[in-house]
């Protein structure tokens, strides 16, 4: 049944006879690749939330007896394993059916029709079903939790995160997701969905990516005690870029060149996101209005890594630390951003919406009631408070 001339096939529809050569088909140029490179970008931009899901492995480091070792390999193989299931699943739906008549809502049942084999799409069917029970347990299960301990700290409304006298759970945090993600699986379809959660897990890791920079960084605990005494000088802060000044530790002075670091090298990173996935076909052909400025970012995200490899390190003992700083989260952080830009227009807006939303409820309500704000007001004195503290109040 599979053929491996499927992957040569050159499509074919019902307006030209060569889609190669045809401009307004959407088939693409066939073979291997029929939509290019920038079309297996944009589509690694959609597909990756198959991977979402390995970044709970970082979380087990208190638990596992060498995290230095045993993490990396968790990850890689978790990752290594996920990645020859979508493999082979790929491999077999392309060498059966060319992927131009490929149904992506429904791709095994699909190609099971087509060839014949109408009696075993039901079983994938009902394993869909199974899986997509499986899928929805693991996301409802930690979505409540979180949901709660941002109800502990007052970023969200208190009521979100109560508990139930009987089962000891979140019960409203767990009906408020389930009712918001029931509301938006009926109004969206499937593909915008999944670009929202592919754009903001990619923001996510982006921002997990940056925090490892400036928390690799930041002042030392000797200096923090002690308070940090270097000059703040133009011409001292320019020498430290380069660590001329020779600081044995982190000081709050690196700390912050640092966190300024990481604010340039994430500009760098959206220009360079918005030349490549823009103009990417001008490039290829190496013209210079676009190749010039591509280079100058290229020079300026390398200068910018290697400013940030200078800076002494923070002496904090972590059970795991991530390896190859800085230049293993940076190229996270340039990959991230640049699949972000890859994703389509609407997608953007929605994401904008869903962040305008987010940051609403932060600014106008979370930032008020956090707990650490509480902390921090003046605790209010009551009415027998202010008659003891009032040496004016009248002798009865």
């Amino acid at each position: 049944i599979a053929d491996i001339n499927n992957w040569k096939t050159e499509p074919t529809c019902g307006d030209c006879k060569d889609c190669s050569v045809c401009s307004h088909c959407k088939s693409g140029q066939g073979g291997f690749m029929p939509y290019e490179l920038s079309g297996i970008i944009t589509g690694a931009a959609t597909c990756f939330y198959g991977f979402i899901g390995f970044d709970c492995v970082a979380t087990t480091g208190e638990e596992a007896k060498n995290p230095q070792k045993s993490i990396p390999i968790a990850i890689i193989a978790s990752l290594t394993i996920v990645f020859f299931a979508y493999f082979g699943v790929s491999v077999v739906l392309t060498t059966v059916l060319p992927f131009y008549e490929q149904n992506a809502k429904a791709p095994f049942p699909h190609m099971f029709t087509v060839i014949g084999w109408d009696w075993a799409k039901w079983f994938v069917t009902i394993g869909a079903i199974s899986g997509l029970c499986a899928s929805l347990l693991g996301s409802m299960f930690p979505l409540p939790r979180v949901i709660y301990a941002m109800a502990s700290d007052g970023l969200v409304f208190k009521w979100m995160g109560n508990i139930n006298s009987r089962f000891h759970t979140p019960i409203m945090g767990t009906l408020s997701a389930g009712l918001l993600t029931g509301a938006l699986a009926t109004i969206f379809e499937l593909e915008p969905l999944v670009n929202m959660m592919s754009i903001c897990t990619l923001l996510t890791y982006s921002i997990v990516a940056a925090c490892v920079l400036i928390l690799r960084y930041e002042e030392s605990e000797a200096y923090e005690k002690k308070g940090d005494r270097n000059p703040r000088t133009f011409i001292f802060t320019v020498k430290q870029l380069v660590s001329a000044n020779k600081l044995n530790h982190s000081t709050k002075l690196t700390a912050q060149i640092v966190t300024a670091l990481v604010c340039c090298y994430v500009i760098f990173c959206i220009c360079t996101a918005i030349l490549l996935s823009r103009y990417i076909t001008e490039i290829g052909e190496g013209r210079v209005l676009f190749v010039v400025p591509l280079a100058i970012l290229v020079v300026a995200l390398v200068f910018t890594l290697s400013f940030i490899y200078f800076q002494p390190v923070s002496d904090k003992k972590l059970s795991f630390s991530v390896p190859l700083v800085p230049f293993l989260p940076g190229f996270s952080i340039l990959i991230n951003i640049y699949l972000m830009f890859t994703l389509d227009a609407n997608t953007w807006i929605r994401f904008s919406v869903w962040m305008a939303i987010g940051l609403g409820v932060y600014f106008f309500y979370g930032m008020w009631h956090s707990n650490i704000r509480q902390k921090k007001l003046p605790p209010r004195l009551t009415d027998n408070d202010r008659d003891k503290n009032n040496v004016f109040s009248p002798i009865t």
